[in-house]
Order: structure tokens, then sequence, then C-alpha cells
């Protein structure tokens, strides 16, 4: 429960117990503030000082004049309950495919893998929380660009993954030889020439190569459909993140049985056992 919450929640509580107020506080709010600000350890209205008051102060400035992503003037991007530095050599962190591994994948994976790929890994994000979530996993993080991997290696050493987790230079596939896992995870570029054209300046200071994917945004995904079972192992698993391609993606395999799991941004990811391929 978030401080606000519980603030919000004893205030009801103090109000309808018809509590008297006058020993240092003058409502149920005030109250309340009161007694979880002597657990917690902290006042929830402190003051702040003049160094911390400039730094906000500078950095609001910047957000508004500049429109940089927060995540970029701050370092830090969060997915789920982790944080991850970020910079602007990799995309800021964010995926749905991390609502999956909350039941690690079920019911579409028949056994926990021992082999992972992160496809275009870029800040190396999915990549570690895998590696959380599959202790007994070895995950392969590939990426084209270079600048994306050294944010990643950024990323897999404030975890201590170095010894689980190998970064590699690849497009998509091309340098992972014949090698097969029990699953493959890819947020690739997915974002249409037409919206494109239209992204909010914010967007702009990503890199661009990790957000285009041609007319119907589906460049990349073209070429993981074609090449991904050769790289699943018997029963593997192949999840894949496309905005709001979704449409685009059954017109273009109008035979291929796509599964979409029920996540915040419905239709946004599709899964594919390895039998199930084209």
């Amino acid at each position: 429960m978030k401080v606000s919450e519980l603030l919000r929640e004893t205030a009801r509580r103090f109000a309808r117990a018809g509590l008297h107020y006058g020993h240092g506080t003058h409502n149920a709010r005030e109250e309340a503030a009161w007694l979880i600000s002597s657990v917690l350890g902290f006042l929830l209205e402190q003051a702040i000082n003049s160094k911390d008051l400039r730094k906000i102060e500078a950095l609001a400035r910047r957000r508004i004049r500049e429109r940089i992503p927060i995540a970029y003037l701050l370092k830090e991007a969060w997915l789920g309950e982790h944080a991850f530095y970020v910079d602007k050599r990799a995309i800021v962190p964010r995926s749905f495919i991390a609502e999956l591994l909350r039941d690690h994948f079920s019911p579409w994976l028949a056994r926990k893998p021992r082999r992972i790929l992160d496809l275009g890994t870029g800040s190396g994000c999915l990549a570690v929380l895998l590696a959380l979530e599959f202790p007994a996993a070895r995950i392969d993080a590939a990426d084209l660009s270079v600048s994306a991997l050294q944010v990643a290696r950024i990323n897999i050493r404030t975890y201590e993954l170095g010894k689980r987790i190998r970064v590699i230079r690849s497009d998509l596939f091309g340098s992972l030889g014949k090698r097969q896992y029990d699953l493959i995870v890819s947020n690739p570029p997915y974002v249409t020439a037409r919206s494109m054209r239209k992204l909010p300046k914010e967007y702009r200071h990503e890199p661009s190569q990790a957000l285009a994917a041609g007319k119907d945004g589906l460049d990349l995904v073209h070429r993981i459909l074609a090449d991904a079972k050769h790289h699943l192992a018997p029963g593997g698993l192949l999840a894949c993140e496309i905005g709001s391609n979704r449409s685009a993606l059954e017109r273009a395999y109008p035979k291929v049985e796509f599964t979409w799991p029920e996540l915040s941004d419905p239709g946004s990811v599709f899964i594919l056992r390895q039998e199930q391929f084209p």
C-alpha cells in the first residue's frame, strides 16, 4: 500500500469513529498523518532544502524546454519493481512482456526454461528480469546496437548477473549460429512509418532504429517469424511485442494461430509455440 492510500484510509476510519482532536492536531487527516509518520520515521510534509529544490527546478526546466524523457534526465527507469540504468544509447525500458513473467509464461510454457534468448535486448531490462525469474536459466541478450549493449552491460553488472547473461552483438539471429532456446522473447522496433512522422518530441530523443519498423511496423517481426522456429527447442515458446499492429499481423499470416495473452495493453504481445510456426 502506498503511503497516500494508507493516509486516506486511516483518516476515513478516524472520521467515522467520531474522535476528538486538539492535542496537536485539528482533524482526522492530520491525526492520521502524525500516526503514520511516527511509525515510518519521516514527516509526510517535510521541508525541502535549497540544494535539492534547485536540482528539482533545473530538471523540471529541462523536461519542459527540451522535452527529454524524465528517465533520461534521471538516468533511471523502472520496469515493475526493478530499477534500470538508462541513457540515450538505449530505448527507455518498457515492455508488456514483463507482465507475463509474473506467472512464468504459464500456461503456455510447458517446462522451466534452461536456455533463454532476449532478442533486441536494448538496455538489457528483460534479460535481467528473465534471469531473476528463472534462476536456473542461461540467457543470451542480443542486439545490433553496440551502444545499447553498453547500457545492457551496466544493468547486468548492477544485478550481478554476468555469469548467467551473455551479451551478443547480433542482427536478430544472425550471430547466433544454430543455438536453440526454450524461450525467446523480443520487443523489437514496431512503429509504423506514418506513426514515426507523428511522434512527440520526447520519443525523438530515443534511438530511431529501436522504434522504426517500416510501413506496417512489422519489418523486424517478419524476419523474426521467418527464423525463430529454427532457434526454438521442441516445445519452445516465442513471445513478441508488436504494439498496436495486431490487425496487420493477422492479415499477413491468416493461417497462423497467434495467442494473445490478457495484458494491460490487449493485443500488444503474441505467443507462438515451436510447433505452430508456418
